[in-house]
């Protein structure tokens, strides 16, 4: 079969260009050797954000683009992607005034916004003080929170909903020029033909170059960033960036309601394998905490971690920390185009395929449109958030209150199609814990390319953290009966 566009990774990156070329018309085929979203894109600190700490680095190009991102994304997915008020205590790392100067420029970068702007703490933030050992002074901003490997599935949906076919566990096993197409053979079995192909394979970006036998000019540095989980440290929903002697930042986030996440940290790594948190990383991350929250822990108080690989666009930067988080688009139109993704983030992974899309347009010989500026993710259509919450409780009132908002928050209104015919709890099928039943992860395999049950705990929801080992290897033991392989 012949596709115009063959993409190789179902990252946050590869699934925003399929949805971004879909929508331009193309005819698409991304593969992916794993589950979407399985590695890097399933591994960030959940944020929505500009990376204040980027215009240390003079980076206000990759700032002002991410903060009018932002501004779009927390419209567009308001059910994944929600505000939140980050704290930053001073403690002398930084001068007050620096920071207070950066702040004033990360809200000017951003130009006209609906979040709040940045503020000094007021004597009044007591219950924002409250879990800190000392914060006489300090700042209030705003960013926001997104659960990633959703963003990363919500573009394959909408990618899908256009006629996009989207194949994971299928890895691209070669792939050759013959005249002006790219012949591709995939771990299905298949033979297909491609008018362009995209390595959107992040960490595997190089080891992508190299099976296709081309060159690139552009070179990736590959960093570790891991995360650690522990009870949770504070009452509220704000977050705190934390400012660490080695002039690094590390945030404590509210996290599936138990929880606090705390990272992240910044290692070079050989190989995209080495996703694996260490003993050093984890007593960093503690330390960082220690120094400044009254609630103190150790490595025997996490619950989870996890790590991933970022494939970092080299820029001959010595130390991970100043590394550049922007991307480079490299497009190879010696016969056939090829266009492989160096960098990026989940913030402009949008823009990134807007303008990915723009650069194969003209060796592809189509004119390309922008087609998702104010475009809404599916179920982001939900109007404001509570009132669409609301409106969920009083539909279904037996979900109870945890349950219905952690269903509006990760379907929006997708969850009238999956409760359409749903009038009772019992309708709801098998309980697993937790509030996650049958209804539930039938929608995942049928709807979200789930295929095993950690697609379905850890990457569809997060709701494995909330389960007994006892309820997981039930679950485990009823999706088996269930999706025999």
């Amino acid at each position: 079969m012949t596709y115009d566009l063959l993409i190789v990774g179902g990252g946050i990156n590869g699934t925003a260009i399929a949805r971004e070329a879909a929508l331009n018309g193309r005819s698409v085929l991304l593969v992916e050797r794993d589950d979407l979203a399985s590695h890097t894109s399933s591994a960030s600190t959940k944020l929505i954000h500009g990376g204040l700490r980027y215009l240390e680095y003079y980076e206000f190009k990759l700032v002002a683009e991410a903060l009018r991102e932002r501004e779009r994304l927390v419209h567009a997915a308001p059910h994944i992607i929600h505000p939140m008020r980050f704290v930053l205590p001073h403690d002398g790392a930084r001068p007050w005034w620096f920071l207070r100067a950066g702040l004033i420029l990360y809200d000017l970068l951003g130009g006209r916004m609906s979040l709040p702007r940045s503020r000094g703490l007021r004597a009044s933030d007591t219950d924002l003080c409250a879990p800190l050992k000392d914060a006489a002074r300090g700042f209030v901003y705003s960013d926001a929170w997104v659960d990633d490997s959703r963003l990363t599935l919500l573009n394959a949906l909408d990618a899908a909903a256009n006629g996009a076919e989207i194949a994971t566990r299928t890895a691209l096993v070669s792939a050759r020029r013959a005249g002006d197409v790219w012949q591709a053979r995939l771990s299905d079995g298949r033979d297909v033909v491609a008018r362009g192909l995209a390595n959107a394979a992040g960490p595997w970006v190089a080891e992508t170059i190299g099976l296709l036998g081309v060159n690139a000019r552009s070179g990736v540095r590959l960093i570790k960033g891991s995360h650690i989980v522990v009870p949770r440290l504070f009452e509220g929903d704000q977050a705190y960036i934390l400012q660490q002697p080695d002039g690094r930042i590390v945030f404590a986030i509210p996290y599936e309601r138990d929880f606090t996440e705390i990272g992240t940290t910044d290692v070079p790594v050989d190989r995209p394998e080495d996703a694996a948190i260490d003993a050093d990383e984890i007593a960093y991350l503690c330390e960082a905490i220690n120094r400044h929250f009254k609630a103190q822990i150790g490595p025997g108080d996490v619950r989870s971690t996890w790590s991933g690989v970022r494939p970092l666009y080299d820029d001959g930067a010595s130390e991970a920390k100043a590394v550049t988080r922007d991307y480079v688009l490299e497009v190879d139109a010696h016969g056939p185009a090829l266009l492989s993704v160096f960098g990026g983030k989940i913030t402009t992974a949008r823009h990134l395929a807007e303008e990915a899309i723009g650069k194969l347009a003209a060796p592809m010989g189509f004119a390309a449109r922008r087609v998702t500026r104010d475009r809404a993710f599916p179920g982001g259509d939900t109007g404001p958030f509570d009132a669409f919450l609301a409106d969920v409780r009083r539909r279904w009132p037996f979900l109870g209150e945890a349950r219905s908002l952690r269903l509006a928050r990760a379907y929006g209104t997708m969850l009238h199609d999956m409760l359409r015919n749903i009038d009772d709890e019992t309708a709801l099928g098998a309980a697993f814990g937790a509030g996650f039943t049958e209804v539930e992860a039938r929608w995942m395999h049928d709807r979200e390319w789930a295929c095993t049950p950690e697609d379905a705990l850890m990457r569809r929801s997060k709701i494995g953290l909330h389960l007994s080992a006892e309820e997981r290897a039930a679950f485990e033991s009823w999706w088996a009966n269930a999706y025999p392989r």
